[in-house]
């Protein structure tokens, strides 16, 4: 365990516990801890452009009392006197301001969801040796990107008994190598760093950016077979987070996956996933303190076999929960691989296109599934197996019902894990597991 695990989890008991002395027989009371000791390291033109190392611990509470619910968070300093005293007074701002809200009719006891413990150590680069170990491999490159690595920590306790503590010690370098205009996208990840793959990785991306040197091939808009590698089709599923799986949206007719629901469509048998809390990606207990199940099935050979159910969602609409948050969106999504090896991928495109990402994604038609977004970085025409050149940006729409469906031809038979790397307010948790897929007529629009 490092040292900050440590001090955050000694000074995380201690203020919890003078918050849950504090409270009356008629409150009841949640607890949320998010704290991370990591160092970024912005990355251009091959220099280190800013780093900075962040330590920062911030804590929500959820208060409820007379039939109604209040959240508030509050940024702990570390000194345990001060961090008391700040606590008092967000937990008496949330008491006034309990006092004046309507009484939720939905609201989700606060109850005791056991405990838990996991702590996973990594091996990462010492914070002196980062830059050289990552520009050493990149010379001649012009490479921007951002580096992050530490301990990132998420723990839960609550007035009924309930603890749960989980951290990690991680990092990702998410990167792109240029050719002035022209860019490759790159991403290297994992709780140990280790040499020889990031020269393997950063090797796969040169590739790229070497046959974006080609004459460019002008695409007309239409329908072609296209091979979408990991990163661009975890974009795509990753859709399904924007209400696609939700109980709530489809209760409340505006899930894209009414027809799976209700069984007027299906996917393709090949199509199988759920979440795997096994990556060690994201904790397994969600904001209430729910613990999941380690694998829980969303889809099996096509077919829907579960909904994200959080317990607000259970109880407003009579359904068994399954212990997602309230957002209602996958935290460790796993795809199971099919059997195409990645040298015969362009074999297997045959004449088409090779996407290695996409962005800007959106719903275009949520009824239908349908999906809209832009070709980006490193994008190829294919011609009889060989890659012609790269293509200028296209904007495609396509309904998953097709794509994951009919269309859907082959998948990889490796997949690679795509870490969350937001860090708005701290670093996230959280990401996936996702092969290449092989997809016909995938339709390209501009």
């Amino acid at each position: 365990m490092s040292h900050f695990m440590k001090t955050v989890r000694t000074h995380f008991d201690a203020v919890a516990n003078h918050v849950l002395r504090h409270l009356t027989n008629e409150e009841a009371i949640t607890l949320n801890l998010s704290a991370e000791d990591t160092l970024y390291v912005r990355f251009n033109a091959n220099r280190v452009r800013q780093n900075t190392d962040v330590q920062q611990m911030v804590l929500s509470l959820q208060l409820q009392a007379l039939g109604r619910t209040v959240q508030q968070s509050c940024t702990l300093s570390g000194n345990l006197d001060a961090d008391c005293d700040q606590l008092s007074a967000t937990l008496h701002a949330c008491r006034a301001e309990v006092a004046v809200l309507d009484v939720d009719p939905n609201q989700v006891a606060i109850v005791n969801h056991g405990s838990s413990d996991e702590e996973f150590t990594g091996a990462l680069v010492a914070p002196q040796d980062v830059v050289s170990a990552i520009l050493d491999s990149a010379q001649g490159c012009d490479l921007a990107g951002l580096y992050a690595g530490g301990v990132v920590i998420r723990a839960n306790r609550n007035s009924a008994g309930q603890s749960h503590w989980f951290a990690t010690e991680s990092f990702f370098l998410d990167y792109s190598l240029y050719d002035g205009p022209k860019a490759a996208k790159g991403s290297y990840a994992g709780a140990r760093w280790d040499a020889s793959a990031w020269a393997a990785n950063l090797e796969r991306t040169r590739d790229l950016l070497e046959k974006l040197k080609r004459p460019t091939v002008n695409v007309k808009p239409g329908q072609y077979r296209t091979y979408l590698a990991p990163r661009a089709f975890a974009d795509v599923l990753g859709m399904m987070g924007w209400n696609a799986l939700s109980a709530a949206a489809w209760k409340q007719g505006r899930s894209p996956f009414k027809k799976l629901v209700g069984r007027e469509a299906h996917f393709s048998p090949l199509l199988s996933f759920g979440e795997n809390f096994g990556l060690a990606l994201t904790p397994r207990f969600n904001s209430q303190g729910e613990v999941s199940e380690s694998v829980l099935p969303l889809m099996q050979a096509g077919e829907l076999r579960t909904l994200l159910v959080s317990s607000r969602t259970a109880k407003e609409y009579g359904l068994t929960g399954n212990a997602a948050d309230e957002g209602e969106a996958p935290r460790a999504l796993d795809v199971a691989c099919g059997t195409l090896v990645e040298q015969d991928i362009l074999k297997a495109i045959g004449t088409g296109l090779y996407l290695s990402n996409v962005h800007y994604l959106n719903w275009s038609d949520p009824v239908s599934a349908r999906v809209t977004g832009m070709t980006r970085y490193a994008c190829f025409w294919v011609e009889n197996g060989e890659i012609v050149g790269p293509i200028n940006d296209l904007r495609w729409d396509e309904s998953l019902y097709d794509a994951l469906g009919s269309k859907l031809l082959a998948l990889t038979d490796w997949a690679d894990i795509d870490p969350a790397c937001d860090t708005y307010y701290t670093r996230a948790l959280g990401g996936s597991r996702v092969p290449g897929a092989l997809v016909e007529g995938w339709t390209f629009t501009l």
